[in-house]
């Protein structure tokens, strides 16, 4: 018994296709999880197998293969449980194979219902390239993933939702992007500031030609309370913008269901004793530093001067 089921995976901070397939076959009973899975991905094996029989559903007692193609690619991260759990129904008869342009992305908890996860706007992009029609994620991450354009989001916020929806028995309604508008709150304003013409004519020139500007001054000058008004006299974000600044902050898991997307430029301002790793990114599972959560906004980067005796 074998079944396919597309799900999508993060790479730096866009989004790729990954082919979740199931093959369930006589043998002793196993559960091995192929394809070059970390130990979050591995221990999907406990939450699927937990999920699935505290939902009502027998767990297949036999030799059962999860691959997660491409199998050459390392895969990171707990959202490949949900597409798991409707691999593994499906091999098993439980329910209809899901449709070819239909994803599925979510973590589990034991009892089934669905965790947010990290990256849901960039996974949502690459689905819509790909042509997906349907895409199946936490509640949580809706709002975010709806802003993909020519994709249906649906919300589940638990399996036994889900399977109701695959069986026709009860649909879940598709998510819609939230206003833009909404999602504005009030920035720090020039106007505030009270003299200090000649630093605001400064700004105003970086500002208008995208230039670095160079601050110096004792501590209580005002150098960081200048800075933090600067965005407040860029021009405002178009949607490519917004979209790009999301999908960053999104993989870095800055998101969450109440402020879905980055409408407004971002402003970053690291403790001077930030590592090179914390500001540049990287790691064992690349994370974007301070540079990259700083894409069209403004990075504020301190220096501490000391004299020498």
């Amino acid at each position: 018994m074998f079944s396919s089921v597309k799900s999508f995976g993060v790479s730096g901070i866009g989004g790729y296709g990954v082919s979740v397939e199931v093959y369930i076959s006589n043998g002793l009973p196993s559960f091995d999880v192929v394809g070059l899975p970390d130990a979050a991905v591995r221990e999907a094996r406990e939450r699927v197998r937990a999920a699935i029989k505290n939902n009502g559903f027998r767990f297949p007692v036999s030799r059962m293969t999860v691959n997660l193609a491409p199998a050459d690619k390392k895969k990171a991260g707990t959202l490949y449980d949900l597409p798991i759990l409707v691999g593994i129904l499906a091999a098993a008869g439980d329910i209809e194979p899901p449709r070819g342009d239909a994803a599925f992305i979510g973590e589990l908890s034991l009892l089934g219902e669905l965790r947010a996860v990290q990256g849901a706007l960039p996974m949502a992009l690459a689905a819509a390239r790909e042509g997906v029609k349907e895409l199946y994620l936490p509640a949580e991450n809706a709002a975010e993933a709806a802003f993909a354009e020519d994709i249906d989001v649906y919300p589940v916020e638990n399996v036994q939702q889900l399977i109701k929806h695959l069986r026709g028995e009860k649909p879940i309604e598709a998510a819609a992007a939230p206003d833009l508008s909404a999602d504005m709150p009030p920035m720090p304003d020039f106007a505030d500031v009270k003299g200090q013409e000649n630093v605001k004519r400064a700004f105003e020139i970086a500002a208008a030609g995208g230039h670095n500007i160079l601050i110096v001054g004792p501590p209580g000058a005002g150098k960081s309370m200048m800075a933090k008004r600067l965005p407040g006299i860029l021009p405002d974000m178009s949607r490519d913008e917004m979209l790009q600044s999301t999908e960053i902050h999104s993989v870095a898991g800055l998101t969450c269901r109440e402020h879905p997307i980055i409408s407004q430029r971002p402003f970053r301002a690291p403790h001077h004793t930030v590592s090179a790793i914390g500001l540049a990114g990287g790691g064992t599972v690349p994370r974007p530093g301070e540079i990259s959560l700083a894409h069209n906004g403004v990075l504020f980067v301190r220096e501490t001067l000391c004299a020498a005796n």
